[in-house]
């Protein structure tokens, strides 16, 4: 299965924040770039009209603009970027450095009060791969997601385990760009 995955555009206040699940606002004119950016790849590569998106609103606008333009817009939970749980919202400051040294030594397996851990990001974003190449078979899936899981996508594509340390994780992706990824 080819996954094509746009990463949604840049928050409008997202600058020192720890954001996962956090629901923040992207610019109106962001949403209709990847849209649009999104419409031409499509009718230039000849492929269907369906886009993935998660619940969060800087996927899901994109995919709602979308839908106004004839796709079949599908949510996925599973396609939520990492829950930071206590931490999500808050500013990277306001955060016990004891938490982030504890995380950064553990990273597959810490997760902060009420979130979820790497691992558990990779176990989520594996089920539901592994549920859409079944359906899927042949045909490429469009989503639109987060950096997070896009770089859990691109790790288990490569076979390769789950960040042990911080520093094994890979710089984000792009906003707005697209990674095709072999599954």
């Amino acid at each position: 299965m080819i996954l094509y995955i746009w990463r949604h555009p840049k928050p409008v206040t997202a600058g020192g924040l720890c954001i996962g699940q956090t629901d923040v606002e992207v610019d109106k004119r962001k949403l209709k770039r990847l849209a649009n950016k999104i419409q031409r790849f499509v009718r230039l590569q000849q492929l269907p009209k369906v886009i993935w998106v998660s619940p969060l609103q800087r996927s899901l606008k994109v995919g709602e603009i979308l839908a106004q333009r004839g796709f079949e817009c599908r949510v996925a939970p599973e396609l939520a970027e990492i829950h930071f749980g206590d931490w999500d919202g808050q500013s990277w400051k306001q955060i016990e450095k004891q938490q982030i040294d504890e995380w950064c030594n553990n990273f597959a397996h810490f997760a902060p009060d009420h979130g979820e851990s790497l691992q558990q990001l990779f176990n989520r974003a594996e089920s539901w791969l592994d549920k859409i190449a079944a359906e899927q078979k042949d045909s490429p899936v469009l989503v639109i997601g987060h950096a997070g899981w896009i770089s859990a996508a691109k790790i288990m594509a490569a076979d390769q385990e789950v960040p042990k340390t911080a520093v094994e994780w890979p710089r984000s992706v792009a906003y707005l760009s697209c990674n095709r990824i072999n599954i």
